[in-house]
């Protein structure tokens, strides 16, 4: 398991119109450890075929892939998973996906969620939102003080989320963060150059802190 580095968090909104793949590609070339992939949609055969896509872009460039929030398909497919307070049991998920799965759980702003999350069977910890963010407007806002405590008492990963941008990450990695959980900040590009570049960039910034 990386012990730092980008997170990044597909958007089925940013990445319409044929922008997964390549997009996604572009991340990871640029450096992303972890990929989640995140789609709300009804549409099951839509998200495994996608999701059995980008597990072989992972494959091939080294990254660990997660499913946000469908735990059978997690399961078909091998890989990671994350789980929102309200999309299902942790402890069912370390269970079913066996004790080297990589499975996160959101905190919010919360350490006694996290103690919880980790009872669970969680692998690490997400607090958010940092930062005004547009996927998760309505998030409870966290602080750098909130990762420096988390730092202080958890030994599993750390990922921070929430309209982190290149200019604003120096502060979460400074109080204690692992990785940069990025969703807007990387694939609102308008390319996937642009994209490789701010994972480039993303990239450097972690691991020189």
């Amino acid at each position: 398991m990386s012990e730092r580095g980008l997170y990044a968090i597909t958007d089925s909104a940013l990445l319409a119109d044929g922008k997964l793949l390549p997009y996604v590609e572009a991340a990871l070339l640029g450096g992303a450890r972890w990929l989640q992939y995140r789609d709300k949609s009804g549409d099951a055969g839509k998200r495994l075929a996608e999701a059995s896509q980008l597990a072989e872009l992972c494959c091939a460039h080294d990254c660990q892939l997660l499913i946000n929030d469908d735990l059978a398909l997690a399961d078909q497919l091998g890989v990671g998973l994350h789980l929102g307070q309200d999309d299902g049991s942790l402890r069912e998920a370390r269970q079913q996906l066996g004790p080297d799965a990589l499975i996160g759980g959101t905190c919010h702003a919360s350490l006694q969620l996290a103690e919880r999350a980790l009872e669970d069977g969680a692998s690490y910890i997400a607090f958010g939102r940092f930062f005004n963010s547009v996927t998760k407007p309505g998030a409870p806002a966290a602080t750098p003080e909130l990762l420096r405590s988390a730092r202080q008492q958890f030994s599993v990963p750390i990922i921070a989320i929430g309209g982190i941008t290149l200019d604003n990450a120096s502060t979460l990695l400074d109080a204690g963060t692992d990785y940069l959980a990025v969703i807007n900040g990387l694939f609102g590009a308008p390319d996937a150059e642009t994209v490789q570049h701010r994972a480039r960039q993303f990239s450097q910034l972690i691991h020189a802190s």
